[in-house]
Order: structure tokens, then C-alpha cells, then sequence
């Protein structure tokens, strides 16, 4: 460990050496036709910008996803470097790094899974009556640590506990500002759907406590010699039911083809993730899809027998295992999807969902709790499942969801002092509170007693710069969302935001921990701060490993950290923007808790470059000439508003009012979501830098952010693309 992190800070002492002007990029390419391009069909043009601002980092990332092993893992970090340098996006800020106190005991769920839906599933999670102090939150941990199973975990922790005057619960309320919008859970990609779904049902395979992937409702699975083949065998007498309990039947591998059936009918929904161009490469799939064949019983995924489920990929693809938590993989009951009203159109059908996922009562439930109770915006109500196969392992009964939005800034805290939900995360405003008041009977503070700063996980959210902005007002509600930006500013604003020197000086401008001090406090305004879209500690190194920057052979030693090779990429290219830290996170090496992005400095060097551009364009761009660029925000909240401010204020400060952002309010959470997070194509995006959304790993491979980014990929509608 030592010996790694000399090695690292090494090159990190490179990297804080740049001076704004050293960074040596490539020859600018020349500018784009944009009257070419107004004349081209939508598709045709969203390639040609794709290739012009894009096109450096798909070409590294193809070369990557033909590599296997630790080079692998290499040419990923090098091609996550290029997209950064592209300055299409700025990643901003992962779930976590906040200050919060709990009920529930420290990683006894899957929470340190960062794919897959698994942390959502709270049905083993150990859950106290009396808030845990964080002296014995931090003992908990160590014990996390120490234990070889996720099983010797759990006795030590009640044991422990229990010693120290502890009770336990079997219900467990939390809150949510997630909306759900559909309860078909194969026919959505929305994480805020799936938030709701995942305890309805389980997987072949599942994650435990401590990460390791366990049987599900496959006791066992074997792969065949070339890599290609994966053979489940499923436990007998799993029932499905319907939401008042009643048995519907067994689960059998048939659920598994009836669910890929359906799955052809929702493509746009998790479908690229079985393509041979975004996944795993699942056989036919790609293929069906596109028309080259019409038989569905040539797709790889196959029922044996009614406990014998096969599927098969068209290569090796060492992740696969890892994607089995996700609902791509999820069953699906085809006689209850049939009598709400569905149709198959991989059969010959015409396809219709019928009532399918309308409601919690048009679902079937194999999972560990079926829903008694949902209104929208209000309360989601689980109660343990009476038939469920593995219901010995359930420390958790009932479970609720109570919706709150933030415009309460210290409803959250209040509810976890009186105990009416398990706990919260402390936003600025109930942190003044937690730091002075006392429970009754103590003489220490809430925050001395109780506090601990949660972990980082694996969602980037980031702010995106729509480099291809089609609508400027939202597609779904043309009355809001209005930019008051006139057709002359729309059109300097989209020469502008082509150049790569002018995004990348839009991105450096942003104050992301002043922005993220708004929601966390001061003092843990940069803890959150993610600097790259794969974490730098997502994977690392089996191996020694050789692979070539810029045609210069470089070695790394085993178990370096992918952010670590990012960023010699970055440095050899001569871009001062800072993704990994080898002496954060106590020594171990972090890309989070640090701005690796914000430098004032950097971000005029920038402007000046993309100043000199423009001008051969015939933009000119100065305080008297501005870029404007509109901001969409929710004025419901008062979080949300303030951080809105923080982006304009710290961007035109930054570049001297070259820039001028628009703040476009949106009282109506619905109507923002409309904005920035629910459309399906990039013209419907209507905004032109927004941080409304983000990405989390399906699976264990880097491939599961970058792919989103490559043609066609899924976040590319955040960049206005497809």
C-alpha cells in the first residue's frame, strides 16, 4: 500500500505543477457547418456533432473494449480521461459525503454495491429503536471490516448492540423525493422507478452485506469452457403472488423468457445493456432488433426445463454475473402479465403492456414484500411477503417510504429526533440546529452524539452541457420553462458551446463546493465531489500492468487505482484538471472529496482560448457581448434555489461576465423533471447547462458508465444527442 501510493504521488506532484497555459491539446478541429448541418436529418446530424466533439474519446474507448483483463481496466481509465478533456460534461457531486444519524445499523444491506439495484433492497438491514451514537457506529464498522461473512457481521452487530442497550425494530420508514412513474420495472431505466420495485421481486443472484454476490432464486450456476454459456439451476417452490398475498404459481425459467420477450418490446428501456455494442452481447439480441432475424428462439436466453435457465453470449464477457442484479434481469410472470392485458410482439402479437405496471395491483411479487399502500407523493407502504422463499433472513417486516420534496429543510431532521423515520441526512440548515441542541437527559449535542458523514456511492451526477439544444421550452408543456434568451443569443450561444475551450472554461468556473456547501454546510462542502465519471476507486489492478500513453510505454504496479491512470492520461495530455488524490481518503487514494475542476485561473486561460475561436467565427464574446446560458432549478426548494445562485454567481465572477447565466425557475418538481431528467431525446432537453441527472453502474466493469457516453448511449440525450 505504501509503495502504491509513493508511486502515485509522483505523478500527482506532476499534475498540481500546470500552469493554466500549459496545457498543450490537440490542433482545434476545424469549426462546424451549422447551415450543413440544419440541412441533415436528425440522426445524421447528432452523429456529425457527436464526431466533432466526441469523436477523440470513442476512438481510445472502442480500442478498450477489445482489451480483456487488467489492460482492460487500463485503456478504460485512459479513454475516461479523453471524455473529461472533452468538456461535455462536469461530474459533480455522488450520493453521500453528507452528515447524517440513523437507526439503521451500518452496511447490513448490499449498500456498498455500487451496480445493480441490490442497496435498495433493505429486508436484512438491522434496524435499532435508539438512534446509534457514532462511537459505536465507527466500532460497527471496524467490526464490518473484520468479518470474514456478511452472517458473522450480523451476530457480531446484534451481539455488540445488544450489550450496549440497544433494541431492535422490524419496520423501517424512510424518506424519498423520488417520484415513480411506472411499476413494470423491465419496461424503465428511471433509477427512481426502480427505487420503488426492487423489494417486489428477486433476482437470479444478489449481493450481500459485504459485497459478495450470493445465490438468489438460482441455487447455482455453472459457465461452459469458451466463456459463453451460463447454465442456472433454480430453487423449486419460489411463488409468485399478487398484491393481496394470493398464490399465482411458481417461479420457473420460463419467467425469465417471457421477461426477455418483454424486454424486445421496451428496447429504449434497459436493452443496451444485453447488445453487442453496449453490453454483455447477449446472442441474437442486437440482431433481433435490428431485423436481421425474426425468430425469437434464436435470442440467447432459454428455458431448459422449468428449474434449468440458460443464456447464452455471442463473446466472453467477464462482467455478466455482475449484471444480474439489475432489472434487465428480472422475471416476469406470463400468465399475469397476460390477464392485465399484455401482449408479446416478438410473438406475432401486437404489442400493448395492457394494465401492466399501472398500478402496485397490476404486478406480481416474488420478492420479500408485497405493497399494501401507495399515493403518489404521499406514502408507499411494504409489508413482508407470507410466501417468500428466504424469508428466515429477513430482519426487516414492514417498510415505508414517505415522501418529502425538501421544501421543509428541516422536516428530515425533526422526524429522525422523534423517531418517526430511521434516520436522515443533515442538510445545512438542520446542521446549525444538530449542533446545539441536546436530547433530553444529555449534556452533548445531537451532532457530538449521533453524527457520522455518510459513504460515497456509485452515481456521478453531473452537469451537462447540451451541446445540440433542439427546444427552449419543455417538449411535454410549452407554457414553462420559457427561455428568454432572443434568436440572435441562441444562436451565439450554440457556436459557443461547440467549442471545447469555451465548455471546459464553463465547467472549471463552477464553484462545486460553495454549490455543494448549500445542501451538506461548510465544513463537508467538498467531502461528496466526485472529478471523474468512473470513480478512481471503481476497480483496480490485479496485476502489473504496461499499457502506452501517448505512445510511451508506462508501467503500473498491482493494485493501482483506475483514477490513478486517469490521471497520468491526463497529465501526458497536458489538461490541469485534477481526477485523483493518493493521499485521500486516509492514505488509500480517492477521486472524491476534492475540486479537482474549480480554478478560476484556469477557467479565464480557457475563455481567452475559446475568445480567439469564436472571434474567427464571428462571435465575439466579452462582458458588453455575453454567452448566455439558462439554468433550469426548482424554486420549490429552497436547496435548490440557493445552489442555482451559486452557479451563476460563481461562473460570471469567474469569467468576468463573458458569460451570463439564466436561471429558469421551476415551481413544480413534474415540470423540472420534464426539463432535465424525463425525456427520452436529446432535442427534448431544455436546457443548456443543467445538473439534473447522473449515472450508476449496472455492473462490475467500467464499459457500464462509458457506454452510456458512446454513440447512441443513453446519457448522450443529456448532451441534446439522439
Amino acid at each position: 500500500m505504501m509503495k502504491r501510493n509513493k508511486f502515485l504521488a509522483a505523478v500527482m506532484t506532476a499534475a498540481l505543477c500546470l500552469s493554466p497555459t500549459a496545457a498543450a491539446y490537440a490542433e482545434a478541429p476545424e469549426a462546424l457547418d451549422l447551415a450543413a448541418i440544419d440541412e441533415m436529418d436528425y440522426d445524421e446530424a447528432c452523429e456529425t456533432i457527436y464526431d466533432y466533439v466526441l469523436g477523440d474519446f470513442a476512438s481510445v474507448y472502442d480500442e478498450a473494449k477489445a482489451e480483456t483483463g487488467d489492460l482492460r481496466m487500463a485503456k478504460m481509465a485512459i479513454a475516461d480521461a479523453k471524455l473529461m478533456e472533452t468538456g461535455v460534461f462536469l461530474p459533480n457531486i455522488t450520493q453521500g459525503g453528507n452528515y447524517a444519524m440513523s437507526r439503521i445499523v451500518p452496511r447490513t444491506n448490499a449498500s456498498m454495491t455500487m451496480w445493480g439495484v441490490d442497496g435498495d433492497r433493505w429486508q436484512t438491514a438491522l434496524v435499532t429503536n435508539e438512534l446509534i451514537t457514532s462511537e459505536d457506529r465507527t466500532q460497527l464498522l471496524t467490526m464490518w471490516s473484520e468479518a470474514e461473512t456478511a452472517e458473522d457481521y450480523f451476530a457480531a452487530a446484534k451481539e455488540y448492540l445488544t450489550g450496549k442497550g440497544y433494541t431492535f425494530t422490524d419496520n423501517l420508514v424512510q424518506t424519498t423525493a423520488y417520484n415513480v412513474n411506472i411499476w413494470d420495472t423491465i419496461a424503465t431505466s428511471y433509477t427512481s422507478d426502480a427505487f420503488f420495485i426492487c423489494p417486489t421481486y428477486d433476482n437470479l443472484m444478489e449481493y450481500d452485506a459485504k459485497g459478495v454476490q450470493q445465490p438468489g432464486i438460482a441455487e447455482s450456476y455453472e459457465v461452459s469452457e469458451d466463456g459463453t454459456v451460463y447454465t442456472f439451476h433454480l430453487r423449486q417452490g419460489v411463488k409468485w403472488v399478487d398484491q393481496q398475498g394470493t398464490e399465482l404459481g411458481e417461479v420457473t425459467a420460463d419467467d425469465w423468457v417471457a421477461s426477455m420477450e418483454h424486454l424486445l418490446d421496451n428496447s429504449d428501456a434497459l436493452g443496451y445493456l444485453l447488445s453487442n455494442t453496449d453490453g454483455c452481447g447477449l446472442l441474437n439480441f442486437s440482431a433481433y432488433l435490428a431485423g436481421e432475424i425474426n425468430d425469437y428462439t434464436q435470442i440467447g436466453v432459454k428455458a431448459i426445463d422449468d428449474y434449468t435457465l440458460e443464456y447464452t453470449l455471442e463473446a466472453p464477457f467477464a462482467p455478466f454475473t455482475t449484471m444480474l442484479s439489475y432489472s434487465c434481469f428480472a422475471p416476469l410472470n406470463r400468465d399475469f402479465y397476460r390477464s392485465q392485458g399484455g401482449t408479446f410482439g416478438c410473438e406475432g402479437e401486437t404489442y400493448t403492456p395492457g394494465d401492466y405496471g399501472k398500478t402496485p395491483a397490476n404486478i406480481a411479487y416474488c420478492g420479500p414484500f408485497l405493497i399494501t399502500n401507495f399515493t403518489a407523493q404521499n406514502t408507499t407502504r411494504y409489508e413482508a411477503n407470507p410466501t417468500y422463499w428466504n424469508a428466515e433472513k429477513m430482519n426487516i417486516q414492514s417498510m415505508e417510504y414517505s415522501y418529502n420534496d425538501g421544501s421543509d429543510v428541516l422536516r428530515s431532521y425533526n422526524e429522525a429526533k422523534e423517531g418517526v423515520i430511521a434516520g436522515a441526512g443533515i442538510n445545512s440548515s438542520a446542521l446549525e440546529l444538530m449542533k446545539t441542541e441536546k436530547p433530553e437527559g444529555q449534556d452533548q449535542t445531537y451532532f457530538d452524539l449521533y453524527s457520522y458523514i455518510t459513504p460515497g456511492e456509485g452515481t456521478t451526477y453531473c452537469g451537462w452541457v447540451n451541446v445540440n439544444r433542439g427546444t427552449w421550452a419543455n417538449y411535454d408543456n410549452p407554457d414553462v420553462g420559457v427561455s428568454p434568451k432572443t434568436e440572435e443569443d441562441i444562436a451565439r450561444t450554440r457556436v459557443a458551446i461547440l467549442d471545447q475551450h469555451f465548455r471546459l472554461a464553463l465547467l472549471m468556473a463552477l464553484d462545486r463546493g460553495s454549490y455543494n456547501a448549500v445542501s451538506v454546510g461548510e465544513d463537508l462542502k467538498y467531502a461528496r465531489l466526485r472529478n471523474s465519471y468512473t470513480p478512481g476507486t471503481f476497480q483496480f489492478l490485479t496485476e502489473e500492468t504496461t499499457v502506452s500513453i501517448n505512445g510511451e510505454d508506462t508501467t503500473f504496479p498491482a493494485g493501482t487505482a483506475f483514477g490513478a491512470i486517469e490521471q497520468a492520461q491526463l497529465d501526458a495530455d497536458g489538461y490541469p484538471i485534477q481526477v485523483w488524490d493518493p493521499e485521500g481518503d486516509s492514505g488509500a487514494g480517492s477521486g472524491d472529496g476534492f475540486d479537482g475542476w474549480y480554478n478560476p485561473d484556469n477557467a479565464k486561460a480557457e475563455l481567452e482560448q475559446a475568445i480567439a475561436a469564436l472571434s474567427a467565427q464571428g462571435v465575439e464574446v466579452s462582458a458588453e457581448n455575453p454567452i448566455y446560458i439558462d439554468y433550469p432549478y426548482g424554486s420549490y426548494s429552497e436547496i435548490a434555489t440557493n445552489q442555482a445562485n451559486v452557479v451563476k454567481q460563481s461562473i460570471e465572477s469567474a469569467l468576468d461576465g463573458a458569460v451570463i447565466v439564466n436561471l429558469i425557475a421551476f415551481d413544480k418538481d413534474t415540470d423540472e423533471e420534464g426539463a432535465v431528467y424525463r425525456f427520452s431525446a436529446g432535442n427534448e432537453a431544455n436546457f443548456d447547462f443543467s445538473t439534473g441527472s447522473g449515472w450508476g453502474p449496472d455492473y462490475g466493469d467500467a464499459q457500464s458508465y462509458l457506454d452510456t457516453i458512446q454513440m447512441y448511449g443513453y446519457m448522450c440525450k443529456n448532451l441534446g444527442l439522439f
